[in-house]
């Protein structure tokens, strides 16, 4: 089955997961999700990720979720740019997430990276999503 908003169905599993109080979720793997995914994990916002080869050239992506005191460590999470409405941002114009307590995931040409990454290395891009 084909999605059409890869970025966004990730989101909700990773959402719904952690509303179920899941250890781990799973997903099908994709470039886009994994590098997401990297981003989140530098962030702190989850334990970790890994690849499982399910059958020859069928892949998945087992994400562990993270918890503080039995709470999730991400409170909200929001797609901003959606495949029907494309949301770019200059990086003098990218506002900051909950002044500074929540992240900005981009799509740069240097990368996905954080809103803070893409500060210091000077470059905007495409906004994914924000975390907190």
């Amino acid at each position: 089955m084909a999605l059409s908003d890869p970025v966004g169905d990730m989101l909700t599993r990773i959402r719904n997961g952690q509303a179920a109080r899941l250890d781990s979720i799973t997903m099908p793997a994709s470039r886009l999700r994994a590098n997401v995914l990297d981003v989140l994990q530098r962030e702190g916002y989850i334990r970790g990720y890994f690849e499982e080869e399910m059958r020859a050239g069928i892949k998945e992506i087992r994400v562990e979720l993270k918890y503080d005191n039995g709470k999730p460590v991400i409170r909200e999470v929001h797609r901003v740019s959606t495949p029907g409405r494309r949301i770019y941002s200059k990086i003098a114009d990218l506002p900051k997430v909950y002044n500074g307590l929540g992240i900005s995931i981009l799509s740069t040409p240097r990368g996905v990276m954080s809103d803070s990454e893409a500060r210091t290395a000077n470059v905007g891009g495409e906004v994914l999503c924000k975390v907190f």
